[in-house]
């Protein structure tokens, strides 16, 4: 492990950043269990609804920000989503929190069924921290972008887990933190031995620079891991 001490704290598969009372999440993809078209789909609605009460309550934010691809079907809406997606916002409605949704690449059925606040970027109650789903280079200046896109994931010891990437001023001299996905669903991509060019967020300049840290539950804390760059050398 390796002491770093960004100024945002990584929590189960979310991101809170103290000075905004924010909670962030990322890749929901809400719908992926039902369009998997299985016979079987897992409820991954239930699934989103359960963790995230949990942070809620762990937390108490003001503010709930979806960095992006709260949906996951481009085309059509699977069955049950909606009722999901209502049962998801209650949820955050019930803690007094409100709720933002930066449309992601997924996104494109969004405004058929939610009727929130969306916005491209966000910007965080502290003013340094501006929250985007990270597959497009961002408009608004910041000290801090919080980003998902890339459902990035550590590898260790045979073992996949997802991780959280963080770039002390790795774009353009500002910090950048890449959250996991918060679906259970999506395997994520193996970041081990990724270079900038196998990211698809153009966020990511430099991946050797770029500190994963994985939660675990055994502590309740995340363990932070040396910059990839060095990391490839150790697992």
């Amino acid at each position: 492990m390796t002491d770093v001490d960004p100024p945002v704290s990584p929590i189960g598969r979310a991101l809170f950043v103290p000075g905004a009372d924010a909670l962030v999440v990322a890749d929901v993809h809400l719908g992926r269990g039902a369009d998997s078209r299985i016979e079987a789909p897992i409820d991954d609605g239930a699934d989103v609804r359960e963790r995230l009460t949990s942070l809620l309550e762990r937390t108490e934010p003001t503010t709930v920000v979806v960095a992006g691809d709260l949906l996951h079907s481009f085309g059509r809406l699977p069955r049950g989503l909606e009722a999901d997606l209502a049962a998801l916002e209650n949820c955050v409605a019930d803690t007094g929190a409100d709720l933002v949704v930066t449309p992601g690449n997924h996104d494109t059925m969004l405004e058929s069924v939610f009727d929130g606040e969306t916005t491209p970027e966000y910007r965080l109650a502290d003013g340094e921290t501006v929250v985007c789903h990270g597959h497009e280079r961002p408009a608004l200046e910041a000290d801090r972008y919080v980003v998902g896109h890339d459902h990035p994931a550590l590898a260790v010891e045979g073992r996949k887990h997802p991780c959280f990437l963080y770039g002390p001023a790795a774009y353009e001299g500002t910090d950048v933190v890449m959250v996991p996905a918060f679906t259970t669903l999506a395997a994520g991509a193996t970041v081990n031995g990724m270079a900038a060019p196998d990211f698809q967020s153009p966020l990511v300049t430099d991946a050797d620079a770029f500190h994963p840290a994985v939660w675990d539950d055994s502590s309740a804390e995340p363990l932070w891991f040396p910059p990839l760059g060095e990391c490839r050398r150790l697992l």
